[in-house]
């Protein structure tokens, strides 16, 4: 992009927004402009009947345009060169025939397409990321790659296939947002950027969005960490504590030892726990049939997981999806 060269970016708020995703996307661009003294970026703020939209933290942004504004837009001079889906809290909920067109024709006409934090579900409810690489939030990620199985997911910062640019939301926007002024400038705009948002580098976006086990669960045993790791791969078809020995290159035993020193707890009882807590978010991010969510999380019957489930959470699986 040369100097003189203006990007109009639109940014569609759907109900319930992440305001870190938006804000994190919207100000490196404000930045930008103001380092170099130009409008290298202008952007309009979209929604559903162009008012304004509360995010999930109960504030609310006012909006430019419409839905419909913004369709029409697509054919005229107005049309934008990106258009990022904003969206957050209980995103399948606010999901319409018009929206998932409107994302279509987006992509028909060219124009680049996106999703910030789980904006990307409304990509893929589309039609628009069968076989493409795209990120969404760590927390959902096991009820989309259950309900999108097409899609290239993964946990990573952010992912760009071609026209189609996803982020995991949170401060990823921002290193999404520094690759594009990266592109479109240089790298000395970007570290201007980066020195006014006190942000001490642009992180690479295949970085991981969690911290480490190591520093997540605040152990540092390298045995018992490589074992997490393990057990975490393998959800759907839990592995017997005998297949887990051999790969770790220790006895039943010792592993037994090693974790009740480090855990405080059996190595069943914490893989049992791994597996519901991966259920409790597709109970809590999907629609997934309870059944279903059973079976991903290596159950073998829907009685079984609902009683491990009871027990651990003091709830049934329904339950926990009707809060």
């Amino acid at each position: 992009m040369t100097s003189d060269t203006q990007r109009l970016i639109v940014f569609y708020l759907v109900p319930e927004f992440s305001m870190i995703a938006f804000s994190s996307a919207i100000e490196p661009l404000r930045l930008a402009n103001r380092m170099t003294g130009t409008e290298s970026y202008k952007w309009r703020i979209a929604s559903r009947d162009g008012e304004a939209v509360s995010a999930s933290n109960g504030v609310s942004v006012g909006a430019t345009s419409s839905l419909d504004q913004e369709r029409h837009f697509l054919a005229t001079s107005s049309r934008p060169s990106m258009v990022f889906f904003c969206a957050g809290l209980n995103v399948e909920q606010h999901e319409d025939k018009s929206i998932l067109a409107y994302a279509r024709e987006i992509k028909n006409s060219g124009t680049i397409v996106g999703g910030l934090c789980t904006g990307a579900h409304l990509l893929a409810s589309a039609g628009l990321l069968k076989e493409k690489r795209c990120a969404i939030h760590w927390e959902n990620l096991p009820g989309f790659s259950e309900k999108f199985p097409t899609a290239e997911i993964y946990a990573d910062l952010y992912e760009i296939d071609g026209k189609i640019w996803t982020c995991a939301g949170g401060t990823a926007s921002l290193d999404m947002m520094l690759s594009l002024i990266g592109e479109d400038h240089d790298s000395e705009l970007v570290n201007r950027v980066c020195e006014q948002a006190l942000t001490d580098r642009v992180r690479n976006p295949h970085d991981r969005q969690r911290l480490p086990l190591r520093a997540r669960l605040g152990i540092q045993n390298a045995k018992v960490l490589s074992i997490i790791e393990f057990m975490e791969a393998n959800i759907s078809e839990p592995l017997p504590l005998v297949e887990i020995a051999q790969h770790v290159g220790l006895s039943r035993r010792q592993i037994e030892r090693l974790f009740q020193q480090h855990m405080g707890r059996s190595p069943a009882r914490y893989y049992l726990e791994v597996r519901l807590d991966r259920a409790r978010h597709l109970l809590a991010q999907s629609t997934i049939p309870v059944v279903d969510v059973a079976i991903a999380c290596g159950f073998i019957s829907a009685s079984h997981f609902s009683k491990c489930y009871r027990e651990v959470y003091g709830k049934s699986p329904l339950q926990e999806r009707n809060l």
